[in-house]
């Protein structure tokens, strides 16, 4: 996979502990790279990143992405082939609750993740993780592409646009063609993203796990809203893949890499809270109840990504439908469960999500997954 360029690569990845850098870190691994983590303690529990056990298999450091200081120290002594910047306060109503934190974390975390890669004298590529939600959004039914206007409702997705903003002009301002030609960077973003092993609070899927588990009734909030729902593991051969592309030696024209870039689910994957939470029902049963709230802070209706310029510019794109999604985010679950959470299981489980997923695409010809660039 991605012509085993990670293989034995340092891979800086802030955000380690969340949901999508747990199994970021677990394909690093199977990839044979070596993944040194910058992260918080995990926010949840139970926890993917201790499920899987990831703290005694990786480089595993707990500091605060707003410490300048101890960030640089960590980059420098890690020399990293790759970047991937995931660390962030991820929840829209949190973000209305706490706006300052949302803002140091999501913006200044950035800058003090690209401040530190500057003294790097080496090749290095780095892809900065932000969201779909950096759109300023219209509601419109086409999707966004990436030269469409930046902007946000709520706290955090302002900060996301205000981190894609710190991305460009760091690009032009110091990784630019004037200034260091070893630095390549770029920023991926990324539609609703679910999958096994996500745990957070006010986030539909791990909503509804919870509501299951203690057999209660569901209580969705915004059944009608749309979203560009995908696997985790979607967004993240993405990532690895502009990652490969955007390293300095890979013979690839950096300018034409080095941008914003969608990930996002094919159009028949743009479903409403409500489509979502009935396929999740039909593997395991349950019922779910309309808990709108008039006077709730606001949240975007609808929302699309165009991903053209992925498969143009790197030949990705999504390997499985909606229901192949569902399907499988379920089935992690339940296999979990049913296995007692124990940890040996969670691990195995995860590790084959991931091999037949790359399987899948495989079957589809994606470049990423057959022995081509």
């Amino acid at each position: 996979m991605f012509c085993n360029f990670y293989q034995d690569r340092k891979v800086f990845v802030t955000g380690h502990t969340g949901f999508k850098g747990s199994w970021l870190c677990e394909w690093l691994l199977h990839l044979g790279a070596h993944p040194v983590g910058y992260s918080l303690q995990p926010k949840t529990k139970p926890a993917l990143f201790e499920q899987l056990g990831l703290a005694r298999r990786m480089d595993h450091n707990i500091y605060d992405i707003r410490d300048p200081g101890v960030l640089q120290a960590c980059v420098e002594a890690c020399q990293p082939d790759i970047v991937f910047h995931l660390a962030a306060q991820p929840l829209v109503r949190r973000s209305y609750a706490d706006p300052v934190h949302t803002y140091e974390t999501n913006v200044m975390g950035t800058i003090n993740l690209l401040e530190a890669v500057k003294h790097l004298k080496k090749p290095c590529a780095v892809v900065v993780i932000t969201t779909d939600k950096c759109y300023e959004n219209h509601e419109w039914i086409w999707g966004y592409r990436e030269n469409d206007a930046l902007g946000g409702h709520d706290p955090y997705s302002a900060s996301k646009a205000c981190s894609e903003l710190v991305v460009q002009s760091y690009r032009k301002s110091f990784f630019g063609i004037s200034a260091k030609k070893n630095i390549a960077l770029a920023s991926a973003r990324a539609g609703n993203v679910i999958g096994g092993g996500d745990w957070a609070e006010d986030r539909i899927v791990p909503d509804c796990i919870r509501a299951l588990l203690s057999k209660n009734s569901i209580t969705v909030r915004n059944p009608n809203a749309t979203r560009p729902w995908q696997h985790v593991l979607e967004p993240l051969s993405g990532y690895l893949r502009l990652g490969q592309l955007l390293y300095p030696d890979q013979g690839v024209a950096s300018g034409e890499l080095c941008s914003a870039f969608n990930f996002g689910p094919n159009v028949e994957s743009n479903q409403t809270v409500g489509a979502l939470v009935d396929a999740m029902l039909g593997h395991w049963p349950g019922d779910w109840k309309d808990q709108s709230d008039p006077n709730a802070p606001h949240e975007a209706g609808l929302l699309n990504l165009n991903i053209d310029k992925a498969w143009n510019d790197l030949k990705w794109r999504p390997v499985w439908e909606f229901s192949t999604t569902v399907k499988e985010t379920m089935q992690w679950y339940r296999e979990i469960t049913e296995s007692g959470h124990k940890p040996e299981c969670i691990s195995e489980f995860t590790r084959k999500q991931i091999a037949y997923y790359c399987e899948n695409a495989r079957q589809k010809n994606l470049a990423w997954a057959v022995q081509y660039r």
